[in-house]
């Protein structure tokens, strides 16, 4: 922090200046819906980094796969013989009673016994210092492009810091998410497909980001057909060509109007048919957001002693699952001291943080709680971290979480960091973008790096010996390195 203290106010301004100039001359957006219209809206950066030391990021990168690991297990069983419903560890009803349990998935085993092959893992840093898993996003998990775009906009603000730090990079991802989608299938060359909504849905930007960088066409549901021997083909101005592998941006209520809604006209006949074959792979596979359910959330350490006898790295925050008698009467007489949430939404929808909430909106949550105790579950205040955050020509704390970005297939990986967000607003704990919340760039600083000797001297980061495999994800415009002990960069607030 000491280059960015070094810095005045008029200079700080400057360069939060150009990084937007730069967001808008590259066209990261993303869409906010209002009153049913969606606004584009450049992206919101803070150029001051957030960081974290290697040391602790190779723990947090360990818990990340034990944990996703362990849901495609739990995944795999409960669409097979639900081992883990007859050893009485997850009632049943609380399998087949989330929206997301696709009784058309039963008795399906995807390649590699693996579902969910990308997750978002929402983590927040406690008032202990404890990082804390606040969410598993295992459906269509977005964000990564940011965290990619995010980099490149600090390099350019901010040249000479990356001429004086050993930062693990990013940019490695685009090529280890293909290979995980080529892991999928049994084709030496498979041909793999992103599919979206199309243009107006909120994560396009990211859906055509991804298509580019890992050179596979960006389709619609209408450029596929399934023809008669259930294989998924692409139409293009050669004729048909058959797709082996979809990485779906399409939620499953929509992904296939035979087998789900028949009113969808964003997904593709037959894909179910095709997947249920073999004839095609999908990632994340259909099904996977039972496991995306914030009830089903309070039982991943439960999951990991089960599946592989292990205890969590990565910790839960408590929950009290309003499906359970005790829980309900505590959460319904504690509701102006907890977090209420939804177990089916996301991007920050259906939250009331208690504290913050009126006595009317207390009641109304109280009222759609006893409604359907289900869908519901309650969670203690956390005290999110802050870090410094540019607020016109100065610094200020402002409270952030961490979303880092896993893959398993063939192979996993975790990136070296993640999309860290950040409430805009003094004291609010709202960091999600759709309501308001910004971004920054996230740097894993490996303090244990040879040091260069003048600012010019080339030195690479120590190679990982993590299940990630980091030997070919060097970041080609980092060229060298220095001195991250300092204690204010790393500081972050507790």
């Amino acid at each position: 922090m000491e280059q960015i203290d070094a810095l005045t106010p008029s200079e700080l301004a400057a360069r939060q200046r150009a990084a937007g100039l730069g967001i808008e001359a590259a066209g990261v957006t993303f869409t906010v819906y209002n009153e049913g219209l969606g606004i584009d809206r450049s992206w919101p950066f803070d150029i001051v980094p957030r960081v974290i030391a290697r040391q602790e990021w190779d723990r947090i990168e360990t818990g990340l796969l034990q944990r996703l690991t362990a849901l495609n297990h739990f995944i795999d069983d409960v669409y097979g013989d639900q081992r883990i419903v007859a050893a009485g560890l997850v009632p049943g009803e609380i399998v087949t009673e989330s929206r997301d349990y696709r009784r058309e998935c039963r008795g399906v085993h995807p390649r590699h016994d693996v579902w969910a092959h990308i997750c978002g893992s929402d983590l927040v840093r406690d008032s202990d210092g404890t990082m804390y898993v606040l969410e598993d996003n295992l459906r269509v998990p977005s964000g990564v492009s940011y965290v990619l775009e995010n980099r490149l906009i600090t390099k350019r603000v901010f040249g000479e810091l990356f001429a004086h730090q050993s930062i693990l990079p990013v940019d490695a991802y685009p090529d280890r998410l293909r290979r995980i989608l080529a892991s999928l299938s049994e084709v030496d060359d498979p041909v793999i497909a992103v599919l979206t909504p199309g243009i107006f849905n909120s994560a396009y930007f990211e859906h055509s980001f991804l298509a580019r960088a890992m050179g596979v066409p960006l389709v619609e549901g209408r450029d596929l057909v399934v023809d008669d021997d259930d294989r998924v083909m692409l139409r293009t101005v050669e004729g048909l060509v058959q797709v082996d592998v979809i990485y779906r941006r399409v939620d499953d209520a929509f992904l296939d109007p035979e087998v789900f809604r028949p009113d969808s006209t964003l997904g593709t006949p037959g894909l179910m048919r095709a997947w249920r074959a073999g004839k095609v792979a999908i990632a994340n596979a259909p099904g996977t957001g039972v496991a995306d359910d914030k009830v089903v959330y309070s039982y991943v350490p439960d999951m990991i002693r089960y599946y592989l006898g292990e205890e969590a790295i990565l910790p839960n925050v408590p929950t009290y699952r309003c499906s359970k008698d005790d829980d309900l009467s505590y959460v319904l007489s504690h509701l102006d001291e907890l977090v209420i949430k939804p177990a089916n939404e996301s991007g920050g929808y259906g939250i009331v943080i208690g504290p913050a909430s009126t006595t009317q909106e207390l009641a109304d949550c109280a009222e759609q709680i006893r409604a359907d105790p289900r869908n519901f579950v309650a969670q203690p205040v956390v005290s999110l971290s802050t870090v410094p955050t540019l607020v016109g020509d100065h610094l200020e704390p402002r409270h952030v979480d961490l979303r880092p970005f896993s893959l398993l297939g063939g192979e996993s990986y975790v990136t070296c960091g993640g999309l860290t967000r950040v409430a805009r607003t003094a004291g609010s704990l709202i960091v999600n973008s759709s309501q308001g919340g910004g971004s920054k760039d996230t740097w894993i600083v490996d303090t244990d790096a040879p040091r260069s000797k003048s600012s010019t001297t080339v030195t690479a980061a120590t190679p990982s010996t993590s299940r990630t495999d980091r030997t070919d994800t060097t970041d080609r415009t980092d060229t060298t390195t220095v001195d991250v002990r300092r204690p204010a960069l790393m500081k972050e607030t507790r």
